[in-house]
């Protein structure tokens, strides 16, 4: 979402974009057009317990329970938590809990809208989702690709939030080619 704006308010500065898993409309509500998240696995996601944040494996293992509910790899998202604790230079439990979540989002005044700006990106774009995303359902990014004028539409059909580590090369193969279509186009 945020290099959306970024390419809109400063096209210049950019000779391409590749939006992965993302959709034209800030956190919260989706659009009427827009499918939301899926509530099921919002619930199951938001509905088991917050770990220990001061314990690395705690946290790991919570880390890996969420990747798999939300169909992604839990030995991977396993392996990023770790890295994540690794790196932060303090174990106190709130930071650790805004770094492995992300919080800084929920605090971010997405105003104003940029959805009707879309078709003002001339840069030769790629859209990548993943078939099976139930955050951000595969249609977002079909709306994506469509308001962007020229944009192309990658779907990873065996990934859902996260892109699997296969598919890097599919991924840089089609950022490589800008002016040609994709296959799932």
């Amino acid at each position: 979402m945020v290099a959306q704006v970024a390419a809109l308010d400063h096209p210049d500065a950019f000779s391409a974009l590749t939006l992965v898993g993302t959709r034209a409309v800030a956190p919260g509500p989706a659009d009427d057009d827009l499918p939301d998240h899926d509530q099921a696995t919002m619930n199951r996601l938001f509905g088991h317990p917050m770990p220990d944040w001061s314990d690395r494996e705690a946290v790991a293992d919570f880390a890996a329970a969420g990747a798999e509910i939300l169909g992604d790899d839990p030995v991977a998202a396993r392996a990023i938590a770790a890295r994540i604790w690794d790196r932060t230079p303090s174990t106190a439990p709130a930071v650790q809990m805004a770094n492995q979540l992300g919080m800084v989002f929920s605090r971010l005044d997405c105003a104003p809208r940029w959805r009707e700006r879309l078709p003002e990106i001339k840069l030769p774009t790629l859209v990548v989702h993943g078939r099976r995303d139930p955050f951000f359902p595969v249609s977002n990014a079909e709306a994506l690709a469509r308001e962007i004028p020229g944009a192309r539409l990658l779907v990873l059909e065996e990934a859902a939030t996260a892109i699997p580590d296969a598919a890097a090369g599919e991924i840089a193969e089609a950022m490589l080619t800008p002016g040609q279509r994709t296959a799932q186009q």
